[in-house]
């Protein structure tokens, strides 16, 4: 089905070919007729399937259709806020804020993305000159709501956004303490990557009579993505990292890390090595997150180290490896990360290190993939554990030391 026949207006089609989509994803192709329609969404597919276009294209038009009376020689400050898009991190927030900006250019609508770690001089300029569009992440958005820079009583559209992310990283009384700022009557769409008991409660107490639209893909990763298991002792992970990006044809390269201190320590190892890497998470200073994020898509600094809340809704094309420093805790997450690599038909490698303390999470992931993963087996740092054991059985996981044992001590200076 083309984009033609989802009910878009012309302008939007023009918008969608600049941007060179051809033809509209499973998720776009189920939510935007029934936003379009004013319905309430629950939407459920994978990371980087579409969904922003899933609602920000619908949106627009419904913007531009349903305009609200303009007194005479109104000012575009007297602009009121009718769309409300909540994320849970800058990343992602900026990447909606451009794609709502990209879409709406043949249109006379505005936006503005908020979020912290940055000045909020040049966001409430913004927001005191009007826009009908805004993208924000609850903790800078409240901040500003009770500065009284923010009203929201005229919003007509909210949207959530990788909920499944917003309620790992503790913002549900968040969400629902800006809820009591929009209005009861409004259309409410939200969008999750996967879809447990908890994003299914808080859907029920948010929506109305709302369509489901989950996208179960044929297969649970890209078949495109070379997937790879190294076995590994967790004391020398960092070495077998080492190893990896010496003998490997990296181009580019994206590497997860469960926690933000095990990220900055794993750059600080590969830095004493002399390998160009730079790192992104939560804890980083929002001008650094943007300039290490810039560096490694342009091809500055071609290894990136992340945490799974900084790297959700990150975008960057032709990421040739994915390395899993750690395995995650949740196997949906794994699908998510390894699917970073191999977009747009292209090919990929995932390579993911595992320790005695993972196995149980390595079964859960082929319980998941419905399949074992190959064992790589031609490397210097093998575990001498079989691929199952009992004490794998008996622990849970647990991370890497924080330590890279070979590291000799440094003299002290006199």
């Amino acid at each position: 089905m083309p984009f033609k026949n989802l009910g878009l207006t012309d302008a939007l089609l023009q918008a969608i070919d600049t941007e060179g989509y051809t033809q509209p994803t499973p998720i776009q192709q189920q939510s935007i007729p029934h936003v379009l329609a004013g319905k309430d969404i629950l939407g459920c597919a994978q990371t980087g399937t579409g969904k922003t276009a899933a609602f920000a294209l619908p949106i627009i038009q419904r913007l531009l259709e349903h305009p609200r009376p303009q007194k005479k020689q109104a000012k575009h400050h007297e602009r009121a806020i009718r769309c409300l898009v909540l994320s849970p991190t800058r990343e992602l927030a900026a990447q909606i804020g451009a794609s709502f900006t990209n879409y709406s250019a043949e249109t006379n609508l505005r936006n503005t993305v908020i979020f912290g770690g940055v000045k909020q001089g040049s966001q409430t300029r913004a927001l005191r000159d009007g826009i009908d569009i805004l993208v924000a992440t609850p903790g800078r958005l409240i901040d500003l709501i009770g500065q009284g820079h923010v009203d929201l009583k005229s919003v007509e559209i909210f949207v959530l956004d990788e909920a499944d992310r917003m309620l790992d990283m503790g913002f549900i009384n968040d969400i629902y303490r800006i809820l009591n700022y929009v209005p009861d009557k409004r259309q409410t769409l939200l969008f999750s990557a996967t879809m447990p008991q908890k994003i299914q409660s808080l859907a029920d107490s948010l929506l109305h009579e709302p369509i489901d639209v989950r996208i179960t893909p044929e297969a649970p990763a890209a078949e495109n993505v070379d997937q790879q298991i190294y076995l590994v002792e967790g004391a020398s992970k960092t070495k077998l990292l080492e190893h990896v990006l010496e003998g490997e044809d990296i181009s580019r390269v994206l590497i997860f890390t469960r926690t933000k201190r095990r990220a900055d320590r794993l750059l600080q190892d590969l830095q004493w090595s002399n390998i160009k890497a730079d790192v992104i998470h939560a804890d980083r200073p929002q001008p650094a997150r943007e300039r290490a994020l810039e560096n490694f898509r342009s091809g500055k600094t071609p290894i990136l180290i992340a945490s799974d809340i900084a790297a959700r809704g990150l975008d960057v094309d032709e990421i040739s490896h994915v390395i899993n420093f750690e395995l995650p805790q949740e196997a949906e997450v794994y699908v998510h990360r390894i699917g970073r690599t191999g977009r747009a038909g292209a090919k990929g490698i995932a390579m993911s290190f595992c320790d005695v303390g993972e196995r149980l999470l390595l079964d859960e992931i082929e319980t998941l993939l419905g399949r074992e993963v190959p064992v790589i087996q031609d490397h210097p740092y093998v575990s001498a554990l079989p691929r199952k054991t009992k004490q794998a059985e008996a622990e849970p996981a647990k991370p890497a030391p924080l330590f890279n044992t070979r590291r000799p001590a440094r003299k002290r200076r006199l």
